[in-house]
């Protein structure tokens, strides 16, 4: 009953580490990818705040050069609020350009974004918006409806600041995963953000696509030390890292709580193979007065806790795949966007790296279980053990 309740045991800490690390790794995946579809990865902007980014054109052409640059755009990032005849809310306001925004970022690459100028010469004179979908239900709005962007940067008149208002039509509807994005972004065209936040022929700063993921910092530095002060980048590692970092510490702290399992699992190794020398001494104290070495009865123990350690292990290792693919497969529970980023099924990846430590740690917790039993098993010396076993 001892060596069932310990493969059980060691089984039972396999399966619950496989599944928790290939959840934990399938979210910080899909959560990298979901941000990455809604940010860039690398951001250009400048010292001097709001209008100062001017000649933008001349600027863009020269980052395009550089190694490494897939794709850039301007853009023009504003808080501002939104409000239709159901309701208001705030948002975060951002100017594209619908000709180049697609190629920076894939979920840019359809949206419907008629600009003032071009609205004017059709049916309907309001430039196009494109709201995140939890937005749009927060305003009850469907594509089609007016809406009224309200900004800050107003001007003065003689009753005091005058907040700057101006009519939209919804045009569409963008979804990229991210809870939080889609309830927080609008998208107009970048010559009605100029005009809403009379900025002129200026942007805010640059959004680059690169064609290295993971070498978006070094060509960030390429970059801003290409062009100096007082322009400064920063990469998507930069701008998420405090999550990312928060994800990493969740993991290996999981890793080690749930290590604890196994740890459980080898004293009951350790208790099963005592009292197996305790049982075993006469046998044990025979096998050494035929010849046996000290070594080869020490083998004797290591072997058979290490084959329980193996048997749980492998039945673990099982089970764990089996229910990472029964979640990977089948939606077993709807998450709630606004607690786990996105509302879709539970994200589950298995990487080999991760079995193979879970794998290592468990036989070697196994392995570290059986040596004092095994030891004590060695040191019995056989005279005294037959004359009082």
């Amino acid at each position: 009953m001892i060596t069932i309740l310990s493969i059980a045991g060691v089984a039972l800490g396999v399966m619950a580490l496989i599944v928790v690390i290939a959840v934990m790794t399938g979210f910080e995946a899909d959560l990298k990818t979901r941000i990455l579809g809604g940010q860039p990865q690398v951001m250009i902007m400048r010292h001097g705040g709001a209008g100062s980014f001017t000649k933008y054109r001349e600027i863009l052409a020269e980052v395009e050069k550089t190694p490494g640059v897939e794709a850039a755009t301007p853009f023009i990032y504003a808080q501002i609020m939104l409000k239709s005849k159901n309701g208001a809310a705030g948002a975060v306001l951002r100017g594209i350009d619908p000709e180049s925004a697609g190629r920076v970022m894939k979920t840019l690459q359809d949206l419907n974004l008629p600009s003032s100028t071009e609205a004017k010469s059709s049916q309907n004179p309001s430039p196009g918006i494109v709201l995140g979908r939890e937005l749009a239900k927060n305003l009850a709005v469907v594509e089609g409806d007016a809406i009224y962007v309200i900004s800050p940067r107003g001007m003065i008149s003689p009753i005091g600041h005058v907040p700057t208002m101006r009519q939209f039509k919804v045009t569409g509807f963008f979804e990229s995963g991210m809870y939080e994005y889609d309830q927080t972004f609008a998208y107009i065209n970048i010559r009605d953000a100029q005009k809403i936040m009379r900025l002129g022929d200026s942007v805010t700063g640059l959004d680059i696509r690169v064609t290295d993921l993971y070498d978006a910092r070094n060509i960030a530095q390429k970059i801003t030390g290409k062009l100096g002060f007082p322009y400064w980048a920063r990469d998507w590692m930069q701008m998420n890292r405090n999550l990312f970092k928060a994800l990493k510490l969740e993991r290996r702290v999981m890793f080690i709580i749930l290590t604890l399992i196994v740890l459980v699992a080898a004293f009951n190794i350790a208790s099963s193979l005592i009292m197996m020398v305790m049982g075993k001494t006469r046998d044990i104290a025979i096998l050494k007065a035929m010849g046996a070495t000290e070594r080869s009865v020490k083998k004797i123990f290591v072997l058979n806790g290490m084959v329980i350690g193996a048997l749980g292990t492998l039945i673990g290792l099982g089970l764990g795949l089996v229910i990472c693919t029964v979640l990977k497969h089948y939606n077993i529970h709807e998450l709630a966007g606004d607690i786990y980023y996105f509302t879709t099924r539970l994200p589950v990846k298995l990487e080999f790296f991760d079995v193979a430590s879970i794998i290592a740690a468990a036989l070697l917790i196994c392995f570290l279980a059986t040596l004092y039993p095994a030891r004590q098993a060695a040191k019995l010396n056989p005279v005294e053990a037959i004359r009082y076993g």
